[in-house]
Protein backbone atom coordinates (compact mmCIF):
# COMPACT_ATOMS: atom_id res chain seq x y z
CA UNK A 1 0.00 0.00 0.00
CA UNK A 2 1.30 3.62 -0.55
CA UNK A 3 1.09 4.73 3.34
CA UNK A 4 2.04 2.03 5.45
CA UNK A 5 -0.60 -0.43 6.58
CA UNK A 6 0.96 -2.33 9.60
CA UNK A 7 -0.64 -0.78 13.10
CA UNK A 8 -1.24 2.48 11.15
CA UNK A 9 2.47 2.87 10.09
CA UNK A 10 2.54 6.84 9.50
CA UNK A 11 -0.56 8.45 11.19
CA UNK A 12 1.03 9.27 14.50
CA UNK A 13 4.17 10.64 12.68
CA UNK A 14 1.83 12.05 10.03
CA UNK A 15 0.15 14.67 12.83
CA UNK A 16 3.78 16.47 13.14
CA UNK A 17 4.48 16.86 10.21
CA UNK A 18 3.52 19.49 7.36
CA UNK A 19 4.90 20.39 4.22
CA UNK A 20 3.76 23.63 2.81
CA UNK A 21 4.29 23.84 -0.69
CA UNK A 22 4.80 27.55 -2.62
CA UNK A 23 5.85 25.68 -5.82
CA UNK A 24 4.53 22.40 -7.79
CA UNK A 25 7.26 19.90 -6.26
CA UNK A 26 8.21 18.85 -10.25
CA UNK A 27 8.73 22.91 -10.24
CA UNK A 28 11.09 22.75 -7.26
CA UNK A 29 12.94 19.26 -7.94
CA UNK A 30 13.54 21.03 -12.00
CA UNK A 31 15.16 24.23 -9.87
CA UNK A 32 17.45 21.79 -7.71
CA UNK A 33 18.44 20.24 -11.05
CA UNK A 34 19.10 23.22 -12.97
CA UNK A 35 21.52 24.52 -9.70
CA UNK A 36 22.85 20.84 -9.18
CA UNK A 37 21.80 20.65 -6.26
CA UNK A 38 21.53 17.31 -4.45
CA UNK A 39 20.67 15.59 -1.27
CA UNK A 40 21.61 12.13 -0.69
CA UNK A 41 20.11 10.13 2.35
CA UNK A 42 22.20 7.72 3.85
CA UNK A 43 19.30 6.05 5.24
CA UNK A 44 18.21 5.67 1.73
CA UNK A 45 20.26 4.34 -0.71
CA UNK A 46 17.90 2.63 -2.93
CA UNK A 47 16.17 5.97 -3.90
CA UNK A 48 16.86 5.72 -7.12
CA UNK A 49 14.61 2.07 -6.97
CA UNK A 50 12.02 3.10 -4.37
CA UNK A 51 10.80 6.24 -5.69
CA UNK A 52 9.30 4.47 -8.99
CA UNK A 53 7.29 2.39 -6.82
CA UNK A 54 6.47 4.83 -4.58
CA UNK A 55 4.97 6.43 -7.75
CA UNK A 56 3.35 3.40 -8.61
CA UNK A 57 1.99 2.96 -5.02
CA UNK A 58 0.52 6.46 -4.91
CA UNK A 59 -0.59 7.48 -8.40
CA UNK A 60 -2.05 4.11 -9.61
CA UNK A 61 -2.75 1.15 -6.29
CA UNK A 62 -4.33 3.87 -4.10
CA UNK A 63 -5.97 6.13 -6.51
CA UNK A 64 -7.80 3.15 -8.59
CA UNK A 65 -7.72 0.63 -5.95
CA UNK A 66 -7.19 1.02 -1.87
CA UNK A 67 -9.10 4.70 -1.96
CA UNK A 68 -11.96 3.80 -3.71
CA UNK A 69 -11.95 0.07 -2.02
CA UNK A 70 -12.11 1.86 1.42
CA UNK A 71 -14.99 4.67 0.72
CA UNK A 72 -16.65 1.66 -0.24
CA UNK A 73 -16.21 -0.10 2.75
CA UNK A 74 -16.80 3.08 5.32
CA UNK A 75 -20.38 3.31 3.17
CA UNK A 76 -21.35 -0.23 3.52
CA UNK A 77 -20.25 -1.16 6.75
CA UNK A 78 -21.28 0.75 9.50
CA UNK A 79 -18.79 2.18 11.82
CA UNK A 80 -19.26 0.13 14.51
CA UNK A 81 -18.68 -3.10 12.66
CA UNK A 82 -15.46 -1.62 11.40
CA UNK A 83 -14.17 -1.28 15.02
CA UNK A 84 -15.25 -4.64 16.13
CA UNK A 85 -13.45 -5.87 12.76
CA UNK A 86 -10.62 -4.17 13.60
CA UNK A 87 -10.55 -5.27 17.14
CA UNK A 88 -10.41 -8.54 16.52
CA UNK A 89 -7.51 -8.12 13.78
CA UNK A 90 -5.48 -6.57 16.29
CA UNK A 91 -6.24 -8.77 19.25
CA UNK A 92 -4.12 -11.41 17.34
CA UNK A 93 -1.10 -9.56 17.57
CA UNK A 94 -1.07 -9.64 21.65
CA UNK A 95 1.39 -12.76 21.69
CA UNK A 96 3.67 -11.36 19.64
CA UNK A 97 3.95 -8.22 21.87
CA UNK A 98 3.88 -10.70 24.99
CA UNK A 99 7.28 -12.26 23.46
CA UNK A 100 8.71 -9.22 22.09
CA UNK A 101 8.19 -7.26 25.75
CA UNK A 102 10.01 -10.56 27.23
CA UNK A 103 12.73 -10.31 24.98
CA UNK A 104 13.01 -6.23 25.70
CA UNK A 105 13.05 -6.73 29.65
CA UNK A 106 9.49 -5.16 29.93
CA UNK A 107 7.87 -7.76 32.10
CA UNK A 108 4.91 -4.84 32.80
CA UNK A 109 4.41 -4.47 29.30
CA UNK A 110 4.45 -8.78 29.13
CA UNK A 111 1.56 -9.00 31.45
CA UNK A 112 -0.44 -6.21 30.19
CA UNK A 113 -0.37 -7.73 26.55
CA UNK A 114 -0.57 -11.31 27.85
CA UNK A 115 -3.35 -9.83 30.03
CA UNK A 116 -5.55 -7.96 26.93
CA UNK A 117 -5.22 -11.37 25.14
CA UNK A 118 -7.00 -13.17 27.53
CA UNK A 119 -9.67 -10.16 28.58
CA UNK A 120 -10.46 -9.58 24.91
CA UNK A 121 -10.37 -13.16 23.46
CA UNK A 122 -12.33 -14.23 26.57
CA UNK A 123 -15.15 -11.39 27.32
CA UNK A 124 -14.37 -9.66 24.20
CA UNK A 125 -15.62 -12.25 22.26
CA UNK A 126 -12.75 -13.25 19.97
CA UNK A 127 -11.10 -9.55 20.19
CA UNK A 128 -14.25 -8.31 18.45
CA UNK A 129 -14.45 -5.56 21.87
CA UNK A 130 -11.89 -3.93 23.68
CA UNK A 131 -12.41 -4.84 26.88
CA UNK A 132 -9.12 -5.00 28.19
CA UNK A 133 -8.98 -0.93 27.38
CA UNK A 134 -11.89 -0.20 29.21
CA UNK A 135 -10.87 -2.16 32.44
CA UNK A 136 -7.09 -0.23 32.33
CA UNK A 137 -5.03 -2.54 30.22
CA UNK A 138 -3.91 0.24 28.01
CA UNK A 139 -2.20 -1.30 24.48
CA UNK A 140 1.06 -2.11 24.99
CA UNK A 141 2.54 -2.41 20.70
CA UNK A 142 5.42 -4.42 20.83
CA UNK A 143 7.39 -6.03 17.71
CA UNK A 144 10.40 -7.88 16.51
CA UNK A 145 11.38 -4.86 14.54
CA UNK A 146 11.70 -2.88 17.62
CA UNK A 147 13.09 -5.84 19.71
CA UNK A 148 16.32 -5.89 17.17
CA UNK A 149 15.99 -2.26 17.95
CA UNK A 150 16.78 -2.31 21.64
CA UNK A 151 19.42 -5.00 20.90
CA UNK A 152 20.96 -2.48 18.85
CA UNK A 153 20.29 -3.80 14.95
CA UNK A 154 20.50 -0.57 12.73
CA UNK A 155 17.76 0.51 10.54
CA UNK A 156 19.13 -1.19 7.22
CA UNK A 157 17.95 0.09 3.91
CA UNK A 158 14.90 1.89 3.37
CA UNK A 159 12.38 0.44 1.51
CA UNK A 160 9.47 1.06 -0.37
CA UNK A 161 7.88 -2.06 -0.95
CA UNK A 162 4.77 -2.32 -3.99
CA UNK A 163 1.59 -2.74 -2.65
CA UNK A 164 2.94 -2.85 1.06
CA UNK A 165 4.54 0.58 1.45
CA UNK A 166 7.62 1.97 3.65
CA UNK A 167 9.87 -0.31 5.38
CA UNK A 168 13.41 -0.86 6.06
CA UNK A 169 15.40 -4.49 6.29
CA UNK A 170 14.87 -4.57 9.76
CA UNK A 171 11.27 -3.62 9.80
CA UNK A 172 10.74 -6.41 7.08
CA UNK A 173 12.54 -8.59 8.70
CA UNK A 174 10.43 -7.85 11.92
CA UNK A 175 8.02 -8.52 9.93
CA UNK A 176 8.30 -12.21 9.00
CA UNK A 177 9.53 -12.81 12.39
CA UNK A 178 6.47 -12.21 14.05
CA UNK A 179 3.78 -13.66 11.65
CA UNK A 180 5.96 -17.07 13.44
CA UNK A 181 4.12 -16.35 15.97
CA UNK A 182 0.67 -18.08 17.89
CA UNK A 183 -1.90 -17.65 16.55
CA UNK A 184 -0.69 -15.75 13.04
CA UNK A 185 1.02 -18.67 12.42
CA UNK A 186 -2.13 -21.14 12.77
CA UNK A 187 -4.14 -18.37 10.14
CA UNK A 188 -4.59 -20.03 6.67
CA UNK A 189 -4.39 -17.99 4.04
CA UNK A 190 -8.08 -17.12 3.46
CA UNK A 191 -7.92 -15.78 6.85
CA UNK A 192 -4.45 -14.25 6.72
CA UNK A 193 -5.38 -12.13 3.68
CA UNK A 194 -8.59 -11.27 5.11
CA UNK A 195 -6.72 -9.82 9.04
CA UNK A 196 -4.28 -8.10 5.98
CA UNK A 197 -7.35 -6.35 4.22
CA UNK A 198 -9.02 -5.15 7.40
CA UNK A 199 -5.95 -3.26 8.14
CA UNK A 200 -5.51 -1.97 4.99
CA UNK A 201 -9.20 -0.51 4.77
CA UNK A 202 -8.79 0.62 8.64
CA UNK A 203 -5.32 2.20 7.93
CA UNK A 204 -6.47 3.76 5.21
CA UNK A 205 -9.84 5.60 6.79
CA UNK A 206 -7.45 6.82 9.22
CA UNK A 207 -5.27 8.94 6.52
CA UNK A 208 -8.39 10.10 5.23
CA UNK A 209 -8.18 13.10 7.11
CA UNK A 210 -4.23 13.84 6.33
CA UNK A 211 -4.80 13.84 2.74
CA UNK A 212 -3.99 17.14 1.65
CA UNK A 213 -1.12 17.38 4.18
CA UNK A 214 0.25 14.97 1.43
CA UNK A 215 -1.31 17.04 -1.19
CA UNK A 216 0.44 20.28 -0.39
CA UNK A 217 3.97 18.92 0.57
CA UNK A 218 6.84 19.71 -1.68
CA UNK A 219 7.73 16.27 -2.06
CA UNK A 220 5.46 13.24 -1.16
CA UNK A 221 8.14 11.01 -1.30
CA UNK A 222 10.32 12.68 1.30
CA UNK A 223 7.53 13.73 3.28
CA UNK A 224 6.01 9.86 4.06
CA UNK A 225 9.74 8.76 4.00
CA UNK A 226 10.49 11.16 6.79
CA UNK A 227 6.99 10.40 8.55
CA UNK A 228 7.50 6.75 8.68
CA UNK A 229 11.11 6.78 9.99
CA UNK A 230 9.61 9.48 13.02
CA UNK A 231 6.92 6.93 13.97
CA UNK A 232 9.59 4.26 13.90
CA UNK A 233 11.11 6.15 16.97
CA UNK A 234 8.22 7.05 18.43
CA UNK A 235 7.42 3.29 18.92
CA UNK A 236 11.24 2.43 19.36
CA UNK A 237 11.20 4.48 22.37
CA UNK A 238 7.37 4.03 23.67
CA UNK A 239 6.57 7.75 22.74
CA UNK A 240 9.55 9.19 24.47
CA UNK A 241 11.98 9.72 22.04
CA UNK A 242 15.58 11.43 23.24
CA UNK A 243 15.42 15.24 22.08
CA UNK A 244 18.07 16.32 19.88
CA UNK A 245 20.80 18.17 22.01
CA UNK A 246 20.60 21.99 22.06
CA UNK A 247 23.22 24.01 20.34
CA UNK A 248 25.62 25.81 22.86
CA UNK A 249 25.33 29.46 22.72
CA UNK A 250 29.06 31.03 22.83
CA UNK A 251 27.88 33.29 25.02
CA UNK A 252 31.04 35.92 24.72
CA UNK A 253 30.91 35.83 20.98
CA UNK A 254 27.22 36.85 21.38
CA UNK A 255 27.63 39.42 23.87
CA UNK A 256 30.25 40.88 21.35
CA UNK A 257 27.98 40.95 18.61
CA UNK A 258 25.21 42.40 20.48
CA UNK A 259 27.86 45.33 21.13
CA UNK A 260 28.71 45.64 17.31
CA UNK A 261 24.74 45.81 16.73
CA UNK A 262 24.50 48.81 18.96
Amino acid sequence: MPFSLSKYGLIGAALVLCGCASKPADTVQAEADNMGAHYADSRDPLESINRPFWDFNYDILDQYLLRPATVGYMTVVPKPARKGLVNAANNLNEPASFLNSTLQAKPNSAAISAGRFLVNSTLGIFGLFDVATKIGLAEKSEDFSQTLAVWGVGDGAFLMIPALGPSTVRDTTGTVVDSLYFPLALLNTPLSLTRAAIGALDAREQLMSMESLLEESLDPYAFIKESYFQRQQFKIYDGNPPQPPEPEIDEAAFDDLLDDLE
